[in-house]
């Protein structure tokens, strides 16, 4: 299960690796970000979370980004007058511009391209010659160095046709397809970048005076207390203490509808108060932050490798050997059967051809995509793999309590005697209970509230111990008393309707006026509304759905049956949910757990995926694979749908990846000669980036319902 990495301070990059570079030896103030192969970056051992959001990470790939950006645009305008001078571009489209030393300059021109434009490559090269990880730099790098030294030769020592313009070409559009690469990786991590944006800089702090001073957000600590207006940004998580509004989270959650709160609820620093004004004690600040756990748990995800991943590396690795090996046989068969400058130019065409930059690319640019859409539903990825495995969960095993169900007593029936009305019987009830504390009296007062009922005048409040509660109200005697209390003051009521409330699992409160019966209350922890639309989902999707709980067979088996579930196993220890989420496992299926994440801990790290709901403000659950910060079930849907969705399209990235290869190295070597199909070094590179670009918008195109 995920656990988080052993971190490693950012600015310590010795221990990094940077796709087989050693940066231990450099001046990072004088860095030339160019030299670096960005695609085979590993940053899965840096430590995001103590990186200033604003100009660390984000700052470092800009100037990346900046710098392939400039280098192509300088090699582009090179590009044109090589290709003027070229032979090659004069033959294709019938012109003739020769004069005293076109060749000279056509040389010095392709020359400052040759160092200027493809130095990320020719360093990236040398870096994975270095760490022995030959891949797409290596392979690139040889297309063009061959092209370069041959046409050298050319133009000084032998005779034969410059590869000048191809050089240009290649350098060019291999330059393009780094700039479009990065921009689209550096795309996913722009909406959290914008989250950062999202947080206010200044804060209204209460001090002990009861005075409103402004000061930053900075400057808060917790336990600070602050004052929020109508339509203004909460600064820094935290808990009401006075006051009730609506809160907007939906750039935090995905939740569209605002959220009702009161006081003793959390509050998401960033989230938007609606009409009413909420005082609040800081809790959280700095990287303790929802909003900053939410950052580094994304980028710990965007950069962990996954098994696709993988394979994309072992594949990459054995395509250059193949590239390699083809392309001396391509040299050697048409040496022999036709002239050198032939051969070589099939051999610097297979090169280019192979290289597995969409291979690279197939799995990270899904990855960072379904983690950016994750975020924005309220899922948060710790583990990658597992995430990767949801699309084939079998089994999923519900906690009962806060999850499938809201956690807290609610009123479920209302009997009242003949002659007394629900809304009286309900009053009286809600007018006598609004003096405790207790789970039922707060199931009795939020239902009374919801109904828009009247608080009769109470007195003389009394606890029964045991038993229940009294008061005065309307200077009548007014009881709220349990089933015990009722038997032993031998007081009748309709035991056959109690009897069936009981067998559901409810728990039954009578109210009595001066002693005589006026009614009864059911009450029972509330399924959630949305729990019956996800376990239909479920079921229909063909995943046995579970319910695993502490609570009796009865109750247990009453929420199963009113929610379809496939299976309830019911009266089971804490200790003894791992043991069940393993006994599920026997036959080969993968099971997901979810739950709390506190007192299923084990079930959790038990499982294939452990999803952790009611995470609430407080995301930094170690067992849970996946986070649902909305603590609704039904995003355990959003999951199994991400997943698929995810999955389909590394298959599709990585079947274009390979399958282009095979295809296009053939006809590159000239297999199909006689058949006038040929592919040029020109066109090899528009091939080999428009495969890119074509694996990076599939990525893109990557969403969910």
């Amino acid at each position: 299960m995920a656990k988080y990495k052993e971190q490693t301070n950012h600015e310590d990059h010795n221990d990094m690796d940077h796709g087989g570079m050693d940066h231990s030896e450099m001046d990072h103030s004088e860095m030339d970000y160019s030299e670096m192969d960005h695609s085979e970056m590993d940053h899965s051992d840096i430590d995001h979370s103590s990186m200033n959001h604003n100009g660390g990470h984000s700052g470092h790939h800009a100037m990346m980004i900046e710098d392939f950006k400039k280098r192509f645009w300088v090699s582009l305008i090179l590009a044109v007058p090589i290709s003027i001078l070229s032979p090659m571009f004069q033959m294709l489209f019938g012109y003739d511009i020769q004069f005293l030393g076109s060749d000279i300059l056509l040389f010095v021109l392709s020359t400052i391209l040759f160092f200027y434009g493809g130095k990320p490559f020719l360093t990236g090269a040398w870096s994975e010659l270095k760490a022995r990880t030959p891949a797409m730099m290596m392979l690139i790098s040889l297309a063009i160095i061959t092209a370069y030294f041959y046409s050298t030769l050319t133009t000084f020592f032998i005779s034969g046709s410059d590869f000048f313009f191809e050089l240009a070409t290649l350098i060019a559009i291999m330059l393009l397809g780094h700039w479009i690469e990065m921009k689209s990786i550096m795309g996913a991590s722009k909406a959290l970048e914008a989250l950062i944006k999202l947080m206010p800089k200044e804060a209204h702090k209460i001090d002990e005076k009861g005075n409103i001073i402004e000061v930053t957000v900075e400057d808060l600590k917790p336990g600070d207390k602050i004052l929020v207006k109508s339509g203004e940004k909460i600064p820094l998580d935290g808990s009401i203490y006075e006051g009730s509004s609506t809160v907007d989270e939906s750039m935090l959650t995905g939740e569209s509808v605002p959220v009702e709160k009161d006081p003793g609820m959390n509050v998401i620093g960033a989230s938007v108060n609606g009409e009413g004004v909420l005082k609040i004690e800081v809790n959280k600040i700095g990287n303790d932050t929802y909003l900053s756990q939410v950052i580094q748990l994304v980028r710990e995800a965007e950069t962990t490798k996954s098994k696709a991943q993988g394979f994309a590396d072992i594949a990459a690795k054995w395509l250059f050997y193949v590239a390699v090996v083809t392309g001396i046989v391509t040299l050697i068969y048409w040496s022999v059967t036709g002239d050198f400058e032939f051969a070589l130019e099939r051999m610097v065409t297979v090169l280019i051809i192979a290289c597995p930059h969409a291979l690279g690319l197939a799995g990270p640019l899904v990855t960072s995509r379904s983690t950016s859409i994750a975020a924005s539903k309220g899922l948060l990825i710790r583990n990658r793999i597992a995430f990767e495995g949801a699309y084939k969960i079998d089994k999923i095993v519900f906690d009962k309590t806060g999850t499938l169900t809201e956690g807290n007593f609610g009123v479920t029936d209302i009997q009242p005697a003949e002659g007394v009305s629900e809304s009286e019987l309900l009053t009286l009830a809600y007018s006598v209970e609004t003096q405790s504390d207790h789970p039922i009296a707060k199931g009795i007062v939020k239902a009374g509230k919801e109904r828009g009922l009247e608080i009769y005048d109470v007195k003389n409040y009394r606890n029964l111990a045991g038993k229940g509660l009294t008061a005065t109200v309307k200077d009548t005697e007014v009881s709220v008393v349990s089933p015990g209390a009722m038997k032993n003051d031998q007081i009748s009521f309709d035991e056959k309707s109690y009897e069936a409330m009981a067998q559901q699992g409810k728990t039954v409160v009578f109210v009595l006026k001066n002693n005589k019966l006026q009614g009864m209350i059911a009450l029972a922890d509330i399924i959630r509304e949305s729990s019956y639309k996800v376990i239909k989902q479920l079921n229909e999707l063909g995943i046995e759905t579970i319910m695993m709980t502490g609570d009796n067979k009865r109750v247990a088996n009453y929420v199963g049956d009113k929610l379809g579930l496939s299976q309830v196993i019911a009266e089971v220890l804490p200790h003894e949910k791992s043991k069940n989420v393993s006994e599920l496992k026997k036959d080969g299926k993968r099971v997901a757990m979810i739950g709390d994440g506190i007192n299923d801990a084990p079930a959790l790290a038990e499982s294939d995926v452990g999803i952790a709901i009611g995470a609430g403000t407080d995301v930094a659950i170690e067992t849970a694979d996946i986070i649902l910060v909305n603590s609704n079930p039904v995003d355990v849907l959003n999951i199994i749908k991400l997943s698929k969705a995810s999955h389909k399209k590394m298959v599709e990235n990585f079947v274009w990846a390979a399958g282009y290869n095979v295809i296009a190295i053939p006809l590159a070597a000239g297999v199909l000669i006689n058949q006038n199909i040929l592919i040029t070094p020109a066109i090899g590179a528009i091939v080999m980036s428009l495969s890119t670009i074509i694996v990076a918008i599939n990525a893109q195109m990557l969403k969910i319902d």
